[in-house]
């Protein structure tokens, strides 16, 4: 990604990861996240699915290449390549599902800034669980591009890159590419973000693994 991009995402700029449902969007976010971190970045992850040890333990397994059900089995491995691997900071915290909006990340983000946090890059998994404030009722669709907005906002107030991940539609599941048509809900979140990257993988294709 990072080569693609001329070095990845900068401050200002959100990315978005798009997949149908159990591709490995989430593993996708932390994939970049272990990047930054073994180059000595600081990274927050923000999961509003997965409990906070849960992750933390997928983080464990991305590092060392050990599954997640050996982890406690392989303890001190598992410790000791995160010891020389891990260059930056990790900071996991976990909101429920639609009880967190962008506001609620920004004050999380000033909390830790206050505590000498000094994050370089933020993951959310993922903005479609996020609640918009401030549109009543509109349609679903307009609640996510204000999300999505106010993510991009958030990553120029703090000059920190952005990466979350969003659902594709029920097409996407069955397609050799998902393409931006396929953005669940809403195709505007497609307009806000800087770079879209479409995760795929057809049912024969799981049946290999």
């Amino acid at each position: 990604i990072d080569e693609v991009m001329d070095g990845g995402l900068s401050g200002g700029e959100l990315g978005v990861v798009v997949a149908p449902s159990g591709i490995g969007k989430s593993w996708f976010l932390q994939a970049l996240g272990v990047n930054a971190l073994r180059a000595g970045k600081n990274v927050v992850h923000y999961t509003l699915e997965l409990n906070e040890a849960y992750v933390g333990m997928r983080f464990a397994t991305i590092f060392s290449g050990v599954p997640v059900a050996n982890i406690k089995d392989s303890k001190d491995e598992v410790r000791d390549t995160i010891k020389n691997e891990c260059k930056g900071e990790l900071i996991i915290k976990y909101f429920p599902t639609r009880g967190a909006t962008v506001q609620t990340i920004h004050t999380h983000l000033k909390t830790i800034e206050l505590m000498g946090h000094e994050p370089d890059l933020i993951l959310v998994d993922y903005a479609d669980l996020l609640r918009d404030v401030g549109s009543g009722d509109a349609a679903v669709r307009h609640q996510l591009g204000n999300i999505y907005e106010d993510l991009r906002g958030l990553s120029g107030e703090f000059q920190i890159p952005v990466w979350t991940a969003s659902q594709s539609n029920k097409e996407g599941s069955t397609s050799n590419v998902v393409g931006l048509e396929n953005m669940s809900e809403a195709y505007g979140k497609a307009m806000v973000a800087d770079v879209v990257v479409t995760l795929s993988r057809k049912p024969e294709e799981r049946r290999k693994e």
